[in-house]
């Protein structure tokens, strides 16, 4: 299916000038937003505690900020409201408050000396044998103690001794909490409030029950050292992802198109980054995956423009490199824009119809499929040629001339 008359020849590269300034403001405006103001780094990067609570009535974001501040339990909250189809749920918000773990160390050592644990005289009214702990494990959440014990164990007082402990609560289970997970090692799980938990209770108590549902939709908490892990292994995989996509390419082709399809790569991830920043969307894994997936589009479509500038360059021995750039993309621009039409047709259902993080991964992709698709022709193409010239001026052997030499050798 072609969209263009055939034959016919655009001159992209007598206006890229002013596409090659509009390319670099947005790198450079992109540069600058991330550590100005700086991305909103979700949860699984920044780390804390998210819940997602579908409220009874409809309700603002800033009744539900403030009742979280006037507990005095949370610091200052994060409430994005989220776009529900349900219309069941009248208001629909994401809460996230950088507190993880409801045991801190002071907790956790009364939480072990009123288990008995490492108490020496057995069989006393404080530490009966039977609730005579041997070994205490914490959860990285703080919400989960394993206990073993040596005899068969007694609940009823292992619960006593967990809530003798000052601001500690049990979780309300369906089953019964302590419970015993493994009869034969005589094992106990006692699962305790998360912050999840307490945050539902500090809106219940200051919302009120008609307002705040019994449970939350979500629970989700990650430390901050496994957020910055997180955040850390995103950016290498990025440019890992980016030096292998270099290496393939001065593999396939030349060394000279590796760098514009590395640099066009790096502009479209930027400009998504940038767009995320600007609206205050969440940067999450869903994020970088959706980069991960651009960068592999972008390159996918800078190679189609890249075979047939490989292509034209032995039919048309006669013409300047930028010559043949025009030529090759005028050729391929129906294809390019039938690939990304079809791909952003796709991709807006998920925005326009999406919620959560869907949504925002389809916001990224839209983004990215036009910043991409111009990259391709406006910022890999006129480096390229940028590179060609260089090349050819330097007198080492590079440049245009020498490509078509070899292409006519490969062909004897």
């Amino acid at each position: 299916m072609e969209l263009f008359k055939p034959g016919k020849v655009y001159d992209f590269m007598g206006a890229r000038k002013f596409w090659i300034t509009l390319s670099l403001t947005l790198t450079f405006a992109s540069v600058i937003l991330l550590f100005w103001p700086g991305p909103n780094y979700g949860t699984d990067f920044r780390g804390g505690t998210e819940i997602e609570v579908a409220f009874k009535r409809k309700i603002d974001s800033g009744e539900v900020r403030h009742a979280v501040i006037a507990s005095g339990q949370f610091s200052e909250p994060d409430v994005v409201e989220v776009q529900d189809p349900d219309p069941a749920h009248h208001s629909r918000f994401l809460i996230r408050v950088q507190e993880i773990s409801t045991v801190d160390e002071t907790t956790k050592a009364a939480i072990k000396k009123a288990l008995c644990l490492g108490v020496e005289e057995t069989n006393t009214p404080e530490c009966p044998v039977n609730a005579h702990a041997t070994e205490v494990k914490f959860s990285a959440g703080g919400d989960k103690l394993a206990v073993r014990y040596d005899l068969e164990p007694d609940l009823a007082r292992i619960k006593e001794q967990v809530l003798g402990v000052p601001n500690v609560k049990l979780r309300a289970t369906a089953g019964a909490n302590p419970q015993i997970v493994n009869p034969r090692d005589h094992r106990v799980e006692v699962q305790l409030q998360s912050k999840g938990d307490q945050l539902m209770d500090v809106l219940r108590a200051e919302l009120g029950p008609d307002t705040v549902p019994d449970s939350a939709l979500r629970v989700e908490w990650v430390g901050p050292r496994a957020g910055k892990q997180l955040r850390d292994s995103a950016r290498n995989s990025v440019a890992i992802a980016i030096i292998f996509i270099m290496l393939y390419l001065a593999f396939r082709f030349d060394l000279r198109f590796a760098p514009g399809v590395v640099v066009a790569c790096l502009h479209d991830a930027l400009v998504v980054l940038g767009a995320f920043v600007i609206f205050r969307k969440e940067v999450t894994l869903s994020t970088i995956a959706a980069v991960l997936t651009l960068v592999g589009y972008s390159m996918n479509d800078t190679v189609v423009v890249y075979d047939r500038i490989r292509e034209n360059l032995g039919k048309h021995r006669g013409k300047a490199f930028g010559e043949i750039i025009n030529l090759s993309v005028s050729e391929t621009l129906s294809r390019t824009i039938l690939t990304s039409g079809a791909t952003m047709l796709s991709v807006l259902a998920f925005f326009i119809w999406g919620t959560g993080v869907i949504k925002d991964f389809a916001f990224a992709m839209v983004v990215g499929i036009v910043a991409g698709t111009y990259s391709s022709i406006y910022v890999a193409a006129p480096l390229t040629e940028w590179i060609d010239h260089r090349m050819s001026n330097s007198g080492k052997g590079g440049g245009t001339a020498a490509m078509k030499k070899r292409l006519r050798t490969a062909r004897a």
